[in-house]
């Protein structure tokens, strides 16, 4: 059994491995786990995950990062979903009944505290908290992000188990800096030219900036505990029907 798992981001790659993989690209972090760096956005998370298929793997994580949209999350806190809901409001169901997620789940729980509930899906960048406001109250859903939905479809049409792991970054009631939207290229990197000129025109968006730093750092420190046990997430015995 092969682990394929999905990441958008160089800093929630580097939660995972110090090896460096090629954007668009994947390779084998431990034996049985590859792991694909995709890049920002449902176009690369999809391609990505089409990628992993086509090397082998027999069930699909999307990790990284999230935005909260229920008020009750902070920097930080994990979410594991059981429900998935795209841009077209178009319900996506994970098998919250399985063994692998019902395990999954109560092993993480022993060293983080574990959030269920829906993830939503955005196609572009989400920065206010009026409209992380507008999509709670559309979908429902606890956080949001750009590539779970797109991951969870390719392994839906590949039978194939599927987890959302994601910590929370920006909290529901924050408006992220605008240097982040102004330095973002198409595939969702960060400019470093465009940032620092942001910066030089717009000097009050640095403690922003500073403040979304440490709540990026508190979600990345999340998601080093549960790497750390990703060897009995992953290996778990899909055959295995014990009840946890």
């Amino acid at each position: 059994m092969i682990t394929g798992i999905v990441v958008a981001l160089p800093e929630e790659l580097g939660t995972l491995t110090t090896k460096k993989i090629v954007k668009g690209q994947c390779a084998f972090i431990a034996d049985k786990l590859l792991v694909a760096y995709s890049g920002a956005g449902p176009e690369n998370a999809q391609s990505a995950s089409e990628l992993l298929v086509a090397k082998g793997v027999t069930q699909l994580i999307s990790w990284g990062s999230a935005a909260a949209l229920d008020a009750s999350l902070r920097p930080g806190d994990l979410t594991l979903a059981d429900t998935l809901i795209d841009a077209d409001d178009t319900e996506i169901s994970i098998d919250s009944d399985s063994d692998w997620y019902r395990h999954s789940k109560h092993l993480l729980s022993q060293s983080v505290a574990v959030h269920t509930g829906r993830l939503a899906e955005s196609k572009s960048l989400v920065s206010s908290s009026q409209d992380k406001a507008r999509l709670q109250s559309i979908t429902d859903a606890v956080a949001l992000d750009m590539e779970s939905v797109a991951i969870a479809k390719v392994a839906a049409r590949h039978a194939l188990p599927f987890l959302a792991i994601r910590a929370i970054v920006d909290p529901a009631d924050m408006d992220l800096p605008g240097a982040i939207g102004y330095s973002l290229n198409d595939q969702g990197d960060v400019m470093l030219g465009r940032l620092l000129l942001f910066l030089a025109l717009h000097p009050l968006e640095l403690p922003g900036l500073i403040k979304l730093g440490i709540y990026f750092n508190a979600a990345r420190s999340t998601l080093k505990r549960v790497a750390d046990q990703l060897d009995s997430l992953i290996n778990f015995n899909h055959s295995n029907t014990t009840t946890l």
